[in-house]
């Protein structure tokens, strides 16, 4: 049965792109079928995996149902990873989804027919809490929230497990956290770890992602870290984190 993972958090700037390549790719290089959906309109994991950040009609016809997804699809580098690329129309992707009949399940419309080609599905998120936002709740089977160890990710994190909590329907998504960017060696850094840790008991997975140069040079690469610097301190980090992750799903 198909698992969606969707990366995401209120906040922008966090490393969900990042995780969301590096994780989809690990998951084909363990010989799963993955796909990644590029859903912010910036299109940076397009732009990471070297694809066009175009949809042929758009954001709209997509969630309406009057484009066909698999045709929209482009293959990467690893013959078992595929990606839904980005469009700049996905910034007005609330308007779509509200002129539709079930506004909230336009996202599983668009993965229904998708889903027996692929074990696992990875959605990039855009930050914030919106309609669209709304249909990543109901499409996923896990929110997956990454953290920068900082206060404000502490209020965050908790803002949007009351949320998920309080407002979504069930069947609700799991939600996990992990720790991004993460610098051992800030006395805030290790005070944040632990305190979140100890304050959300099971929900903050113990692999952190450090604060490394080669998640900055993806960029420049514009490959997943598996690609040009496998045996670094991030890309063991990411294998470790989706070892952890896995069991969940």
């Amino acid at each position: 049965m198909t698992k969606v993972v969707a990366l995401y958090n209120i906040k922008g700037g966090v490393g969900k792109t990042s995780a969301a390549v590096n994780l989809a790719w690990t998951a084909a290089e363990q010989g799963s079928r993955v796909l990644l959906w590029d859903l912010d309109p910036q299109g940076a994991a397009s732009f990471l995996l070297r694809i066009k950040p175009k949809v042929r009609g758009g954001g709209a016809k997509l969630v309406r149902g009057k484009s066909d997804p698999v045709a929209l699809l482009k293959g990467s580098d690893h013959e078992l990873l595929d990606l839904l690329p980005a469009d700049f129309s996905y910034r007005n992707m609330d308007l779509a989804l509200d002129a539709t009949k079930r506004p909230t399940q336009g996202l599983q419309r668009v993965i229904a027919p998708l889903a027996h080609d692929y074990d696992y599905v990875f959605l990039d998120c855009p930050p914030a809490i919106s309609l669209a936002s709304e249909n990543v709740f109901a499409a996923a089977d896990l929110l997956l929230v990454p953290l920068i160890p900082s206060p404000l990710s502490l209020r965050t994190f908790e803002q949007l497990q009351r949320f998920v909590a309080g407002e979504v329907p069930k069947p609700r998504p799991q939600i996990a956290a992990f720790f991004s960017m993460a610098d051992g060696r800030k006395t805030l850094h290790r005070e944040v770890m632990d305190e979140l840790g100890a304050r959300v008991d099971g929900a903050v997975l113990e692999t952190a992602i450090p604060a490394a140069s080669d998640v900055e040079k993806m960029a420049l690469r514009r490959r997943a870290l598996a690609g040009f610097a496998p045996h670094g301190r991030a890309a063991r980090a990411y294998a470790a984190l989706w070892d952890e992750l896995r069991p969940r799903l």
